[in-house]
């Protein structure tokens, strides 16, 4: 066996495959049976002559060792095969119905517009750029912050004593400096005006990624909660429908009102062009469908399932974030969903609104029910991801078919962050942590990144000798998003010394 060089101490990934090189991989012969009696040979001539070669390999072999076995004798599996085991909730492939893919094609035939495969990219990009509004007391505080320092700079070109009638010009010249660099280095945030136009031009680039995200968010609901069975559901900020047709995809006839709530004429218009779809009597492809550019105004209307996606950005301040939160959660009887863009403000935005459900901030209490994080985070801790010195995205990736147009390709991969929250503490909710990014698999060990139910991030690597074959193989057929059925014990857990890595798609 030939022994490949050792990595740095400070740089190693921890796991064996990054010091040894194995001749083949995937081949189960003796050779490879042997090959860990071998490895330790090797490593006894080398650890001889290596200075700290120990505590090298000890960093290797054991990156975290609080990943605890599971009992290959217990039912965890329930007859399942490992591929589809409790803790996986991630999808291949995803479809949109095929009525709204040909309702959407026959519109786009018909229209005029031109260039529209450029003013889809470009909308599709100002939309994932896209952040939040800076709020009045930060503008002001940059702004004096600029201008004390700017003070700062012109006291030593000017003397002290050096004050006449030019010291009212300086003054002037100070402030325009302070208001064209505050210009420049200030994200201007406009509200946008869904026109005709520009409501046409979303379907056509936001749909598909929209359907694709929120179904993947709903499918965790009814995979890990099948008795959960919604009648009706509130859409805020609907735009083209697509909640509702996810929704439908999921539960079908089961819920009898799709509520959609969008402050556009010409989106609610749009979307019910598309509902409707090609059918000769016009009538709405599923029945239940109600468009409304208002809220109810009554807390005692409630539904089982309230989602809002990518519309929370859409509001003009942090105060009216909150408000909107705190009204979506009073008319939420069993899920309340929010999806966002997967970028830093998008994850910033769904940390804001789980504090506010979470705190309890209404001053009327309409639902005595506590609310419980369902998904992702295993816990009710601050998020490991937002720390003070470098804030990182916490999103997930889902693949689906694009809508056949002919400046797309066939499949296209959306990046979302969301949040599920949850009337009550469900009886059955396992403190599985989240595996956040993608798994890597080695020969004979696994590296998973998760976030833990004591709010750690912890890098571990599984393999089938310590942690028992099912956990093994279950962590072997996991993708970023699953959870992982493992439990840690009681103790002190190791943090991550690694963050995440680039590829994790910061933004």
């Amino acid at each position: 066996m030939r022994i490949a060089p050792l990595p740095s101490q400070d740089g190693g990934q921890g796991g064996l495959e990054s010091a040894f090189a194995p001749a083949r991989e995937g081949k189960r012969d003796l050779s490879n049976m042997a090959a860990p009696r071998g490895l330790r040979r090797a490593w006894g001539s080398f650890n001889s002559t290596v200075p700290g070669s120990a505590l090298a390999l000890r960093g290797l072999a054991t990156v975290i060792p609080n990943v605890s076995r599971v009992d290959n004798t217990s039912s965890f599996l329930e007859k399942l095969p490992h591929r589809k085991h409790p803790g996986a909730v991630h999808l291949k492939n995803i479809s949109l119905p095929s009525e709204l893919v040909e309702a959407a094609r026959f519109l786009v035939s018909q229209s005029s517009m031109r260039s529209m495969e450029k003013q889809t990219k470009a909308l599709t990009n100002y939309l994932w750029s896209r952040k939040r509004p800076m709020e009045t007391v930060d503008l002001r505080k940059k702004a004096e912050q600029m201008e004390q320092k700017l003070r700062q700079e012109m006291a030593h070109i000017h003397r002290k004593d050096a004050l006449d009638s030019s010291s009212e010009v300086d003054e002037k010249k100070l402030q325009k400096k302070v208001m064209n660099i505050i210009r420049k280095t200030t994200y201007h945030w406009e509200a946008l005006d869904y026109t005709e136009e520009l409501s046409f031009l979303y379907m056509a680039a936001r749909m598909d990624g929209m359907f694709a995200a929120v179904y993947r968010a709903l499918h965790e609901i009814q995979k890990r909660v099948p008795d959960f069975q919604p009648r009706t559901l509130l859409d805020f900020g609907s735009g083209t429908g697509t909640v509702s047709w996810a929704a439908h995809s999921i539960w079908g006839e089961t819920i009898k009102e799709y509520m959609n709530i969008d402050s556009s004429a010409a989106m609610l218009d749009l979307a019910e062009k598309l509902m409707k779809g090609l059918s000769e009597n016009q009538d709405p492809l599923f029945p239940g469908v109600y468009f409304r550019q208002f809220l109810p105004v009554s807390p005692k209307v409630k539904f089982d399932l309230v989602v809002s996606a990518y519309s929370l950005n859409e509001l003009r301040s942090y105060s009216e974030r909150v408000e909107t939160v705190q009204t979506l959660w009073r008319k939420t009887d069993g899920f309340l969903v929010l999806v966002e863009n997967g970028t830093k403000e998008g994850h910033q935005i769904l940390m804001e609104a789980r504090d506010v459900v979470l705190k309890g901030t209404d001053k009327v209490v309409h639902d005595p029910r506590e609310p419980h994080v369902f998904a992702p985070c295993p816990h009710h801790l601050p998020c490991p991801l937002l720390s003070s010195d470098r804030v990182l995205p916490c999103n997930f990736t889902q693949r689906y078919y694009a809508l056949p147009f002919s400046w797309n390709p066939a499949q296209k991969e959306e990046r979302f962050s969301f949040l599920i929250l949850r009337r009550g503490a469900g009886e059955t909710e396992e403190p599985w942590p989240r595996i956040t990014q993608p798994v890597l698999c080695r020969p004979r060990h696994i590296h998973v990144r998760l976030c833990c139910p004591d709010g750690t991030l912890q890098h571990a690597v599984v393999t089938a000798q310590k942690h028992g074959r099912d956990l093994y193989r279950c962590a072997r057929n996991s993708q970023c998003g699953d959870r992982l059925p493992v439990l840690n014990p009681d103790g002190e857990q190791v943090l991550e010394e690694e963050r995440i890595s680039e590829d994790k798609g910061q933004s």
